[in-house]
């Protein structure tokens, strides 16, 4: 099954619900400080979209998920619960990850933020990582494929001896949550479907300072390095243009 390919209209819809995800993690990074929880930072985004965007977290009852964002701190790669028993400390690295529905359609991304000052090793792994999705970002045009788009994020992980996750991948995104096609974020050039006009999904690579694998917790969701090292991820939800690509969870502090 392929992408379906979505209407100017269609389009339309899932930039505004874009725009109001990019806007959660705008809102929520002066939150992101020693001695929060990741409680309160679900908290807070919660209310954002409910109450101020007139909006549905679209995290929150997902297959079971418990709360209405990701909150992956350090070692964990994905899906990170937030709790208040997780208390943010100086020197953390951590990836919020927010889908809002609106009006039936999904606006999907994430961001790093750095706790305080972050280790030197740090702070390079989360800049690779975000150079990872720009550089994937600016080959996406029609003609392009997804074997192009994972080869150009495993190239720049690997140049920086760094490792891809690949046990999870971006995806087709509209009025559903995750739809074909899988975008992985590894691959050979020239392979996999073609990109064509219309076509709207995510590019999130999750980028590891150790080796590439990867094991879930009790709690069914939380993803971490089998090593424990650090592992970092950047996401936006996209939409090929005629000649380009239209990101459309850019935030305000990004130009494309």
């Amino acid at each position: 099954m392929t992408n379906a390919v979505k209407t100017p209209e269609q389009i339309a819809k899932m930039r505004i619900a874009g725009r109001l995800a990019a806007e959660v993690l705008e809102m929520i990074g002066e939150y992101v400080v020693p001695g929060v929880t990741t409680e309160e930072l679900d908290r807070r985004c919660h209310d954002y979209i409910v109450n101020v965007q007139q909006a549905i977290p679209a995290c929150l009852g997902y297959r079971g998920f418990p709360k209405s964002i990701c909150t992956s701190v350090n070692e964990v790669i994905c899906h990170g619960i937030p709790s208040e028993a997780k208390v943010l400390k100086k020197g953390d690295i951590i990836n919020i990850d927010v889908t809002v529905i609106k009006d039936g359609w999904y606006g999907d991304t994430s961001k790093m933020y750095f706790v305080g000052k972050p280790a030197a090793h740090a702070e390079r792994l989360v800049k690779v990582t975000q150079e990872c999705l720009y550089k994937a970002i600016e080959i996406v045009r029609p003609g392009t494929t997804l074997g192009d788009i994972g080869h150009v994020i495993q190239t720049h992980a690997e140049k920086n001896y760094y490792s891809v996750v690949k046990d999870f991948c971006g995806h087709g995104i509209g009025d559903v949550f995750h739809e074909d096609p899988q975008v992985l974020h590894y691959g050979r050039p020239g392979t996999g479907q073609v990109l064509e006009e219309g076509m709207t999904f995510t590019i999130e690579p999750m980028i590891n300072a150790g080796k590439p694998g990867s094991r879930v917790l009790r709690d069914e969701w939380t993803a971490v390095t089998v090593d424990r090292r650090l592992s970092a991820q950047w996401e936006h939800t996209m939409a090929v243009t005629s000649d380009g690509v239209e990101i459309l969870t850019a935030r305000k502090e990004e130009s494309f």
